[in-house]
């Protein structure tokens, strides 16, 4: 009997999660399958019982569920509560565990595969909804120098200010009031999504800065397009997508796989 995982979303047909997932488990030898499953927008809690009822190990959850999930479990990680949302769950009996695993796939997509170290450096995190708030813990822990949260709305950015207050050298402004030059500018805002840049002058690059869009595509965002006429070094979300998988599935089996040829391959296939 294979151990089943599924990933919970609305619409979900577009996730790459299963594949990715597969390509896991062949790589490291697990007995396991991993499906896409369709909750209706108002049945989520009720799509993950019957999961577990029918022998569910555990889950990944898309959109609009992931503050569902993190009301559901029973249990959650340090960087879920931070986050605020559930991105994993893994079920042990009546245990329902929750993670997320956004922040530190953007964390080792960043530190590891790009090769760019995040201590010590001022890091410019734009936009405040969840996407940013999932970041923050994972990108504090690495100790950069700075971390400053820009939203074009923001009493938002310094709510999550006052939420980590402590946690590290943090700060909010909106996107007018920025000012000096940062190693590594992260879009955490939707704006990818229409093909816009978020307001921020050119001058918030660094030289050779690291510009890092959250979502990506078949060819550079505009956020990137912009940055890479200021002199920044750009990339895509595609290895935060990898990574955070990865710590899902150590997660669930704790084992560590190989991203590098998933990585690759989603990439051609883009």
């Amino acid at each position: 009997m294979l151990d089943r995982y599924v990933v919970i979303g609305n619409p979900i047909a577009h996730s790459k999660s299963p594949e990715i997932h597969a390509c896991f488990a062949a790589q490291t030898r697990q007995a396991m399958s991993y499906g896409r499953m369709l909750a209706p927008l108002d049945g989520f809690a009720a799509t993950v019982r019957d999961f577990i009822a029918q022998g569910g190990k555990g889950a990944n959850v898309t959109v609009p569920f992931k503050l569902e999930a993190f009301a559901l479990v029973t249990e959650l990680t340090e960087r879920a509560r931070a986050a605020g949302a559930v991105n994993t769950l893994k079920f042990d009996g009546s245990a329902i565990l929750g993670d997320n695993t956004d922040g530190v796939g953007l964390v080792t997509d960043i530190t590891y595969n790009a090769e760019v170290a995040i201590k010590g450096r001022r890091v410019l995190l734009l936009g405040a909804g969840g996407a940013a708030r999932g970041a923050i813990l994972p990108l504090l822990q690495e100790q950069p120098d700075e971390l400053v949260v820009a939203n074009r709305t923001p009493a938002k950015a310094e709510v999550l200010v006052q939420q980590f207050a402590g946690t590290g050298n943090l700060r909010s402004c909106d996107f007018a009031s920025l000012r000096g030059t940062f190693d590594i500018v992260i879009n955490a805002t939707s704006s990818s999504l229409a093909d816009e840049v978020p307001p921020v002058a050119p001058g918030v690059f660094s030289v050779k800065a690291l510009a890092y869009d959250m979502m990506y595509g078949k060819g550079p965002t505009a956020f990137m397009r912009f940055a890479a006429q200021h002199g920044a070094i750009v990339r895509d979300g595609l290895g935060m997508l990898v990574e955070q998988a990865a710590e899902a599935f150590h997660v669930w089996r704790d084992v560590r796989p190989a991203t590098a040829p998933v990585f690759e391959k989603l990439r051609s296939q883009l």
